[in-house]
C-alpha cells in the first residue's frame, strides 16, 4: 500500500489544522503581542501611562535584583527536573516490569495525583515538615531529637513540594514510552549475550528517550511558573520569578514591570530549552538521520 504525502495545499489537511491555529492565534499568540507591547508602557500614581518609551526594560537590565531571581528560578527548575526524572524513571520501569500484575492499580493512583488539587498537596506538606511535624516527630522516636530537621520555610522545602507536585508528569510519559517497547527486543539482547544492565543502557533507555525528554520538558515549564510552593513551603524567603511577578502586578501595581518580567522568563525559559534541544540533537545521531 502506498503512501500518500500530502502538502498544506491539500483543503482537508487546512480544515484539519485551522481550528488549533486560531486557537492558539486567539487565546496564545494575541495575548503574548498584547503583554510585549505593555512593557513599553510606564505606570504613574498606580495608573497606567501610554508612553512607548523604554524606561521599564531599562530598569531590568540595570537592576540585578531581577536576574538573580531569574536565575534562581532557572537552576531551581533544572534540579526539579533531574530529581523528577530519578524518581519517574525507576518508577515506571518497576510499573512495567515488575509490578505488571498492579500496573492497573498503580495507573489510576497516579491518575489520582493528577486530579488531587495541588494546593491540598502542598498543604499537606506543612504537616509533615513542621517542626512538630510527622519528620520530626518520627526523627525523635528514633532518637535524633525533637527537632532534627528543620527544612520548613527553606529552598529546600521549597524543592520537596515542587517535586512531589510534578514528578507525576514524567512518571507517566515514560511508562508511555516503556510500555511500546516491543519484548522481543530485549530477549533478541539477552539471545545476543548481553546482559541486564547492557541490555538496559543500549536498548530500554534509548527507547525510552522521547517519553523521558517530553517528561523533562513538562517538569521544567511547569518550574518555571510555580507559585504555590515557594509561597507555603518556602516562606517566601527565596522567592522565584512567579512571586516578582505577582508582586509587580498585585502589590506594586506595576504592570509594565510585570509584563516585561513575563516576557524575560519565557525567553530563558525558551533559551534553555533550545540549548537542551540542541545538546540532545547533537548527542543523536538518529535524530540527526531522521530529519535529514
Amino acid at each position: 500500500m502506498k503512501s500518500q504525502s500530502k502538502t498544506w495545499n491539500d483543503p482537508v489537511l487546512v480544515a484539519a489544522v485551522a481550528p488549533l491555529a486560531i486557537v492558539m492565534l486567539v487565546f496564545f499568540l494575541v495575548p503574548l503581542a498584547m503583554t510585549a507591547l505593555l512593557t513599553f508602557q510606564t505606570t504613574q500614581y498606580y495608573r497606567l501611562q501610554w508612553t512607548w518609551d523604554l524606561t521599564i526594560w531599562t530598569e531590568i537590565f540595570s537592576k540585578p535584583h531581577y536576574w538573580t531571581i531569574m536565575l534562581r528560578t532557572v537552576g531551581m527548575a533544572l534540579i526539579c527536573v533531574v530529581i523528577s526524572i530519578l524518581i519517574a524513571f525507576p518508577t515506571a520501569y518497576a510499573l512495567t516490569t515488575r509490578l505488571k500484575t498492579y500496573s492497573a492499580q498503580i495507573q489510576i493512583l497516579i491518575i489520582f495525583a493528577f486530579l488531587t488539587d495541588a494546593v491540598l498537596k502542598t498543604f499537606g506538606w506543612i504537616l509533615v515538615l513542621d517542626r512538630q511535624g510527622v519528620a520530626n516527630w518520627l526523627l525523635s522516636y528514633l532518637g535524633l531529637g525533637p527537632e532534627a530537621m528543620d527544612i520548613l520555610f527553606t529552598p529546600t522545602g521549597t524543592m520537596i513540594g515542587m517535586v512531589y507536585n510534578l514528578a507525576v508528569y514524567p512518571m507517566f510519559t515514560i511508562y508511555l514510552s516503556l510500555a511500546r517497547i516491543d519484548r522481543d527486543l530485549v530477549l533478541a539482547s539477552y539471545d545476543a549475550g548481553a546482559s541486564r544492565i547492557r541490555t538496559f543502557f543500549e536498548v530500554t533507555l534509548p527507547l525510552s528517550r522521547p517519553g523521558l525528554y517530553s517528561g523533562a520538558v513538562l517538569v521544567f515549564v511547569l518550574s518555571l511558573g510555580a507559585f504555590l510552593e515557594p509561597k507555603v513551603l518556602g516562606g517566601g524567603t527565596s522567592p522565584l520569578a512567579s512571586e516578582l511577578i505577582r508582586q509587580s502586578f498585585e502589590t506594586r501595581v506595576n504592570w509594565p514591570l510585570g509584563a516585561a518580567l513575563t516576557i524575560v522568563l519565557i525567553v530563558i525559559g525558551a533559551l534553555t530549552l533550545a540549548l537542551a534541544a540542541a545538546f540532545v540533537f547533537r548527542r543523536t545521531p538518529a535524530a540527526r538521520r531522521e530529519l535529514a
